[in-house]
């Protein structure tokens, strides 16, 4: 009879399981699926060259990408974003821990922080070649000059948002100042860190499409720009391509990493919510 039942039971269950399975697929490609109909049929009835149907925009992203043109444009452009990230999150997190622990600090430097935030990245990148040259530390430097601002700013409200209570409790037991950074004021303000790396990343694969257009001889962002001077226009679409596929990479990766460093963050809302 227990069987019987244990069976009767697992049934709804798988059924609900691929219930879920169906609806995560359709929520993840039922929209991109839809635009590609759309596209395919108004590419069929437009006039304009300057809109190919997807299924050439595929053919020119094989035969564009999958050859030298990977490692000619696309592992270098992955490189200047990936050290432009990695020094951004450095400079962000060491910096905004100093501003924000440092009250005296933090009010003597806010209006230059506000002042030079309010450039605009792409306006330093005459200057940048100008004091470095045609280089890619000059790409590196105007990535860095955009997103360190995400991670600095939510770095200082996440340190200063540090709970008084834990910053009382580790005072009662006599916590030395390196314990309270690594272990309270660090781990307490990581949520708005990573908040602050998420908006980064978006900021940083910008910055590296623009700087390569404007001074690069290789990169993707020179790619599609020598694409678009020259009308190759399904090998310029693929490059578009490209690029969304490099940002939607990036989401994942960084999805991964989040929830391994927030774990216990995301442990304390799942018992909240409950």
């Amino acid at each position: 009879m227990t069987a019987y039942t244990g069976r009767i039971a697992a049934t709804p269950r798988g059924r609900n399981a691929g219930s879920r399975l169906v609806v995560s697929l359709l929520n993840a490609f039922g929209l991109p699926m839809l635009l590609l109909v759309i596209w395919g049929l108004a590419s069929t009835r437009a006039t304009s060259g300057f809109f190919p149907d997807p299924l050439t925009i595929a053919r020119a992203f094989l035969d564009t990408w999958v050859g030298p043109a990977f490692v000619e444009d696309v592992l270098p452009s992955l490189a200047r974003l990936g050290l432009g990230v990695a020094a951004s999150i450095v400079l962000g997190i060491a910096a905004g821990t100093v501003i924000g622990l440092a009250h005296w600090l933090r009010e003597l430097l806010e209006p230059l922080l506000e002042f030079v935030r309010a450039i605009p990245p792409p306006v330093l990148i005459p200057v940048a070649m100008l004091l470095l040259g045609i280089t890619d530390t000059m790409k590196v430097v105007v990535i860095v000059s955009g997103a360190v601002w995400p991670i600095l700013l939510n770095t200082i409200e996440g340190v200063r948002a540090t709970d008084s209570v834990m910053k009382e409790t580790a005072d009662s037991f006599q916590v030395t100042w390196w314990e309270r950074l690594w272990f309270l004021v660090l781990p307490a303000a990581s949520p708005r860190i990573m908040a602050g790396v998420r908006q980064a990343l978006s900021v940083a694969l910008i910055l590296m499409v623009i700087s390569e257009m404007f001074a690069s001889s290789s990169g993707l962002g020179y790619r599609i720009a020598y694409f678009q001077r020259n009308y190759l226009i399904a090998e310029m679409w693929s490059g578009i391509l490209l690029l969304g596929l490099v940002g939607i990479l990036l989401a994942v990766l960084f999805g991964l990493v989040e929830r391994r460093v927030l774990r216990w963050y995301h442990g304390i809302r799942e018992v909240n919510r409950v």
